[in-house]
């Protein structure tokens, strides 16, 4: 067991190296063997640990989901299934006001059933929904909150990389976790729109209500022939996901199988839209140099949450939040305070490593279903990228328009979606089984 000094150097070398820019592999990994080595003082064994560690982490079967589904994501992106579902859902959506918002959640909603990246999301319907809001004459506060905020969506609704993220470090199971998240998202989803058609009745100038909404509706009618084939794009897209998810939830595959089975469909699909072998090979490419680094990661925060353990730190953080008197609510409002803070200053994958390990235990100790947390966690730690002044969300906006957007205008738009995220997760808090009924319903179908 650690003294508070040891305890004090290893927590404060991690967060000095996090907050000097150093990356968080590299930050986690130094800060472990630095505990290892306090305790043991021999780097022989320093050595062996990390090595062990990370033989057994790295050759681990469900490694391999990550960049299956970063593979299933980027073929079904770059082939144009993201621009193909808002265009369809737009005209499906055409006589419902504040219809160009709604598309954007509803397009978004599907598209995070085959990316899992909310910044992706961020960054692809900044280019595809932005320039159809304009035309219509929508606030632009509105519309940049309107993406910026439902692009959340990404990392709640499965396959989402916080939830593979999520199950690593846990060792929960993955596709138990993935299901899980589907009612919430769904719930957010609902919030959302409920947001969007109240704002158009009640300010319809900020869904272009007036003489340019008559001027440009001739502009952007599709024909019966591109109607039809928007929506078989979007139905294979459909069955897509329910093949790759329906499988995992009714036991037919693993997460692994599940996400090898969507990038083959995946590319496919990508292939009968005329994408090039070049392309193929690029989208390859990207999802190594992504997926990759990410690894690295995963195995380094391993080392990290095996450090916390060997040195007591979980133990004692768990015996100080119960013995705290703060009780349930109390503590989980900690928790997410702090998770909002960190949303505001590095990436939602950093904030898991860095944090799960220590908050995981506390919540298992408090009584929360680990299912429910974890989906409580992910929306938390979202809704952090959407808070101001650092949200990591808003600066994908603006970096995807930088001669539309102004970061005040985002932050702003994002409000209500900020209040949004944070009701869906005061309800998942006091209704647990919204996150847990339909992981239990799979068990009981797959039997």
């Amino acid at each position: 067991m650690f003294g508070a000094t040891e305890i004090a150097i290893l927590l404060s070398a991690l967060l000095v190296m996090v907050f000097a820019g150093v990356h968080i592999a590299v930050a986690l990994g130094i800060s472990s063997m630095i505990g290892i080595y306090l305790m043991q003082g021999d780097m022989e064994v320093v050595r062996n640990f990390a090595a062990n560690t990370a033989y057994e982490a790295l050759r681990d079967y469900v490694f391999a989901v990550i960049p299956l589904f970063m593979l299933m994501g980027e073929f079904l992106a770059k082939c144009g299934a993201a621009r193909d579902l808002f265009a369809l859902t737009n005209r499906l959506t055409r006589r419902i006001p504040g219809r160009l918002g709604i598309a954007t959640v509803l397009a978004n909603a599907v598209f995070a059933f085959v990316t899992g990246v909310s910044i992706a999301a961020a960054a692809a319907f900044s280019r595809i929904a932005y320039p159809e809001m304009k035309r219509y004459g929508y606030d632009r506060k509105f519309a940049l909150g309107c993406i910026a905020g439902s692009s959340c969506l990404g990392m709640l609704i499965p396959p989402s990389v916080l939830m593979i993220v999520w199950g690593v470090l846990t060792e929960q199971a993955i596709g138990k976790i993935f299901i899980a998240g589907i009612v919430p998202g769904f719930i957010l989803v609902f919030l959302y729109c409920v947001y969007i058609l109240g704002a158009a009745v009640i300010k319809p100038e900020w869904v272009g209500a007036g003489a340019k909404l008559e001027q440009v509706q001739s502009e952007v009618e599709i024909t019966e022939a591109e109607f039809r084939a928007l929506l078989v794009s979007t139905l294979l897209v459909f069955a897509l996901i329910g093949i790759t998810l329906g499988g995992i939830w009714l036991g037919f595959f693993t997460p692994t199988e599940g996400a090898g089975v969507g990038a083959a469909l995946a590319l496919l699909l990508a292939m009968s839209k005329r994408m090039t072998a070049r392309e193929v090979y690029e989208v390859v490419l990207a999802v190594g140099r992504t997926s990759a680094p990410l690894l690295i990661l995963l195995f380094c925060a391993q080392l990290y949450s095996r450090v916390l353990s060997m040195t007591g730190i979980t133990g004692m953080a768990r015996d100080f939040f119960v013995a705290s008197g703060l009780g349930f609510w109390g503590v989980l409002a900690v928790m997410v305070l702090i998770w909002f803070v960190l949303g505001m200053l590095i990436d939602s994958i950093s904030i898991i490593l860095l944090t799960v390990p220590v908050f995981g235990p506390v919540a298992e100790a408090l009584g929360m279903h680990p299912l429910a947390f974890a989906i409580l966690g992910i929306l938390a730690i979202e809704t952090g990228l959407l808070t101001p002044p650092f949200g990591i969300l808003a600066f994908t906006v603006k970096a995807a328009l930088p001669q539309e957007a102004s970061l005040a205008d985002i932050f702003k738009g994002s409000i209500p979606y900020w209040i949004c995220l944070l009701t869906v997760i005061l309800i998942i808090a006091a209704f647990p089984q919204l996150a847990t009924w339909l992981p239990d319903l799979g068990n009981v179908v797959a039997k």
